[in-house]
């Protein structure tokens, strides 16, 4: 189905770089290709994913104000903007994050079909249901296959010295990752969707605090920015 006008809003602190090429494809594949492409990122993730948004022509919408529901706010503003403006017939929200639920109710009330885009994983029930369609992709990790080396004459070397067994982890630094997979797989993941998976996996009470219990575990986890943090990533991984 290709329609006049239609734009995707990408919250792209929430959804993987992946699911982000995903969520383009799918939209051009089912409504002929959006219209408005822009991505709602910190100036990290914008410097980090700029070749990807290059190569998509994703406009980054930088966000430099504090607070972990900044983002999803100028997102917002831009969608009522948008469709007060250009009047789309379809507006897509990329995003797992079921907070938008206001937003979505407003922007049907003008006239849009709101459709969502989510990751495997992230997405609940409460986050479908508000929206006149959703899609849920499933985030791929992506695999390099070379060439067989050519082979050479077996030469003796000394064999290395083995590495010491890494300790094991604590049960419950293994049920965060368990939680969070994300960042075993390398990924940050931004502390308000950490403390609602936290929360669910009952690994977090509904007041505490998730920087305080990644804290427990500074050899493992990493806050980012450092005097500010709002996203968590698993060090050396």
């Amino acid at each position: 189905m290709s329609v006049d006008r239609v734009m995707l809003l990408i919250d792209a602190d929430n959804v993987s770089v992946d699911v982000i090429e995903q969520a383009v494809e799918w939209v051009g594949k089912h409504y002929g290709g959006p219209h408005v492409r822009r991505a709602y990122c910190t100036a990290e993730s914008a410097v980090q994913h700029q070749q990807l948004f290059k190569r998509l022509s994703i406009r980054p919408m930088v966000n430099l104000a504090a607070g972990k529901n900044s983002t999803d706010i100028a997102l917002a503003i831009d969608a009522i903007d948008l469709a007060i403006a250009e009047r789309p017939e379809v507006m897509v929200i990329a995003s797992s994050d079921s907070d938008f639920a206001p937003l979505v109710a407003r922007l049907r009330e003008k006239g849009c079909r709101v459709v969502g885009v989510g990751q495997h994983g992230k997405t609940g029930d409460e986050t479908i249901g508000v929206y006149d369609d959703y899609e849920v992709l499933a985030h791929r990790k992506t695999t390099t296959t070379r060439a067989p080396a050519a082979k050479k004459a077996p030469v003796a070397r000394k064999a290395p010295p083995r590495k010491a067994a890494a300790p094991p982890l604590p049960d419950k630094a293994r049920a965060i990752l368990e939680a969070l997979p994300e960042l075993s797989a390398g990924e940050t993941v931004e502390l308000r969707v950490a403390a609602e998976r936290l929360r669910e996996a009952k690994l977090l009470t509904r007041s505490g605090s998730s920087t305080k219990l990644f804290g427990q575990f500074a050899d493992l986890f990493e806050l980012l920015p450092a005097k500010q943090p709002n996203h968590v990533k698993r060090r050396g991984a």
